[in-house]
């Protein structure tokens, strides 16, 4: 055979495996909206930077009738290319080829890329569209996953890990993205779920959809599995190169800085009325965020999912930070179980990637009741303070109008190594609100007088006592707890 035969066969070789699973599929792909494994890799990486990895693999199994069925790839992309210029190590998975099912060759192709990204401190992104582990191949296949797992677990805190799940994502396949950062799910045409519809419905009797058991808008919403939720995968795949602009490429480095000629001294009048005078009024803590973030930018995380606190990433002076604020327009900003959780893992990822955290506070406390009992606030709450604790990189605080009781503690503290704190004008750190220290306090007092009008004047009279005590000049000069 020729050179000149060699590299027509290597090209023909080469079309063979861009095809995946073949024009028809391919077709069928598009008709159900959905990209291929390749377009979606197009797209998230700069134009020419992709070097792909394996690209002639094919499985080994001859059980089952597989003799019969190859695919050049096996049903994985992988390789590495850059974003913006930067390195990152990427798989895309490929429903045309057995439904994306992932085989042991397939698995090896991930775990290569996995490997070669901890080697050299680089992201990793996965593009997930898969049914699952290919039954044909039996524990083959269920190793393969504990294989990718042990990996995700190993480059945890190491190197930034992003899920994209633009299709089926079932069973074994749903742990992996859940071990990543960072999750992002596209309308109508992704779902996650560890058991599918058929099995809830035999076990539980339960009759429910592939969206209603695990689409985006429930991930994005009811259980926080999914931190970013697009219109449709060309959104999504922007929200990824969006998302690494604020990230460093591993733990050793600092994220990235960009230019900035928004004015560190530029002063915003507005923020002066944002805050209302009434301490029961609602206000949205966002208009607060954009406005002291560099050119008003803030790329939220997690946005639908307990919308009592705010989490994500802005830029000061071209430096990326992480944002944790309480939102006084949902719950009055209080803490609750899911907002505990949403808050501490996106501190541990922001401490982990060397990214300073600025903490907005406004909280009355911790939400009551059985069912925030029963379902571990104390465990929840405690992982939120113990985030804050143990984190060492560089953590400012503002109070804007309240920080009460154990909320105050939790939310980065003075007392928690917060290095910087500060208190917009008016802001109260008590134990309590007035009114209900007041009748606690005051409760036998209270109860002896019985003329209305009298027990009114008191209650105020004592309530104007008790404020005089908790605004951040008295802390200040009491014990340090503030700078200003």
């Amino acid at each position: 055979m020729s050179s000149q035969d060699k590299i027509k066969e290597l090209l023909n070789l080469r079309d063979q495996a861009r095809l995946g699973g073949g024009e028809k599929r391919i077709d069928a792909q598009h008709q159900k909206g959905k990209l291929t494994a390749r377009e979606r890799l197009e797209l998230l990486l700069d134009e020419g930077s992709f070097e792909e990895f394996d690209m002639f693999v094919s499985h080994r199994s001859i059980d089952f009738g597989l003799d019969k069925q190859t695919y050049l790839s096996d049903g994985v992309v992988t390789g590495y290319g850059t974003i913006d210029g930067r390195l990152v190590y990427v798989f895309s998975q490929d429903f045309t080829v057995f439904g994306g099912s992932l085989s042991e060759m397939y698995a090896q192709k991930i775990c290569k890329i996995m490997d070669k990204a901890m080697k050299v401190g680089a992201p990793i992104i996965g593009l997930n569209d898969s049914g699952g582990a290919r039954i044909q191949e039996g524990v083959k296949s269920l190793g393969g996953y504990a294989e990718i797992f042990e990996r995700n677990i190993l480059a945890s805190g190491v190197v930034p890990q992003i899920s994209a799940v633009f299709g089926p994502c079932a069973g074994g396949a749903v742990y992996s993205p859940a071990l990543t950062d960072f999750i992002i799910m596209s309308k109508e045409t992704s779902y996650m779920f560890v058991t599918g519809p058929k099995v809830v419905k035999t076990v539980t009797g339960e009759d429910v959809s592939e969206e209603q058991l695990g689409g985006a808008f429930v991930h994005g919403t009811k259980s926080g599995v999914a931190h970013f939720i697009s219109d449709n995968e060309q959104e999504g795949i922007l929200l990824i190169r969006k998302l690494l602009s604020y990230l460093p490429q591993n733990n050793l480095e600092d994220p990235p800085v960009i230019p900035c000629n928004d004015p560190i001294d530029r002063l915003e009048d507005s923020l002066n009325d944002y805050v209302p005078e009434n301490p029961n009024k609602p206000y949205d803590m966002r208009e607060i965020i954009h406005s002291v973030a560099d050119f008003k930018e803030f790329f939220e995380v997690s946005e639908s999912f307990a919308p009592n606190i705010i989490t994500g990433f802005s830029r000061f002076l071209g430096m990326p930070v992480g944002i944790v604020a309480n939102q006084p327009n949902y719950l009055a900003g209080v803490l609750d179980i899911n907002g505990s959780r949403k808050a501490a893992r996106f501190v541990r990822f922001c401490d982990a990637f060397n990214i300073p955290i600025v903490t907005f506070v406004d909280v009355p406390g911790f939400l009551p009741g059985t069912a925030q009992e029963y379902g571990g606030i104390i465990i929840h709450g405690a992982k939120l303070l113990f985030a804050y604790g143990e984190a060492t990189v560089p953590k400012i605080t503002v109070i804007i109008r309240k920080a009460y009781g154990g909320a105050y503690d939790v939310m980065s503290s003075k007392h928690l190594r917060g290095d910087i704190n500060y208190a917009w004008p008016g802001a109260e750190i008590a134990v309590m609100g007035a009114k209900g220290a007041i009748e606690i306090l005051y409760s036998k007092e209270y109860k002896d007088i019985q003329d209305l009008e009298e027990r009114m004047k008191f209650l105020q009279k004592k309530e104007e006592e008790y404020k005089r005590n908790s605004p951040p000049l008295t802390s200040q000069l009491n014990m340090a707890t503030l700078m200003m």
